[in-house]
């Protein structure tokens, strides 16, 4: 049984996301892992261009799908499952964990009716459950330390790393978000490095490392294992967490943290509408 599924990557540039239709050739049955809704973050305003790309994909290609996956509780866009459930259908997922960013952010925006038991998703996920694309087997691996909640998607030959790994070049995730770990994440790679070397991975984000001219976002076990500037093979465990928390310590927030934190914790679903019909975001002061 062909375990190798096809794989179309959506390149989303204003936040340097990449999204992905994964679908069983055999049966047109098909995943999507990690929508993106665009935001522009000085008028408020958003819009479903990005994921409607991705939905005319998988209508032109007459595709079935089963699942909406989110790799985790994204701090740098806006997810657009809602929408893309709206359009498609598909069981929206996370890893269990998500539970513990809810708890974390209901705090910081102090969000008293947020429910903090994932409810907001029809699926979540724990280490080692195993689903299905199509034929194609999957299988979810709980790679925590960029958040608690991250999860990897290993569907067929196959991989879906969310924050994880970035491209060989450009190294690894931060880990100072709350609930972040440099050592969680040194232990959670190994996970992925532990699969077979010809698994493709499929990288959530790309900003083209220096010296590289085009964006890119699939690599290999073996090629991580090889070249990652921050992790290859060579690295031990207390050089990476010394290396990953100092970098951490140096980095600027993600412009879009606040408004995609609030989003995202619900699921990709907007605060309720206040008694005008409009939605808000908070934006906490001074608390991070």
């Amino acid at each position: 049984m062909n375990q190798q599924p096809e794989v179309q990557a959506f390149f989303d540039e204003a936040t340097f996301t990449v999204s992905y239709v994964v679908s069983d050739p055999a049966t047109g049955r098909a995943a999507i892992v990690d929508p993106v809704l665009d935001y522009d973050p000085k008028s408020g305003r958003t819009s479903t261009s990005s994921a409607e790309q991705l939905i005319a994909y998988v209508r032109n290609k007459q595709l079935g799908v089963d699942w909406v996956l989110e790799t985790h509780v994204h701090a740098d866009h806006l997810s657009s499952a809602p929408f893309v459930h709206d359009q498609l259908g598909g069981t929206t997922a996370i890893g269990a964990r998500v539970t513990a960013v809810q708890e974390v952010f209901r705090g910081i925006f102090n969000i008293d009716s947020l429910a903090v038991d994932g409810r907001q998703f029809e699926q979540l996920f724990a280490d080692g459950d195993t689903f299905k694309v199509g034929n194609i087997d999957a299988q979810v691996i709980a790679t925590p330390g960029h958040t608690p909640a991250c999860v990897t998607y290993v569907i067929g030959d196959s991989a879906f790393v969310g924050d994880t790994l970035f491209m060989p070049d450009f190294g690894t995730a931060r880990t100072d978000f709350p609930g972040g770990s440099a050592k969680q994440l040194y232990m959670s790679i190994q996970k992925i490095l532990a699969l077979p070397d010809d698994t493709r991975l499929f990288m959530c984000h790309d900003y083209k490392a220096p010296g590289r001219d085009e964006f890119a976002w699939e690599t290999s076990v073996a090629e991580q294992k090889q070249s990652n500037i921050h992790i290859n093979a060579q690295v031990t465990e207390a050089e990476f967490v010394a290396m990953r928390e100092r970098r951490d310590s140096q980095l600027d927030m993600p412009k879009l943290l606040l408004p995609s934190i609030q989003v995202n914790i619900r699921a990709g679903h907007l605060p309720d509408a206040e008694d005008n019909g409009t939605s808000y975001l908070k934006i906490p002061l001074n608390a991070l």
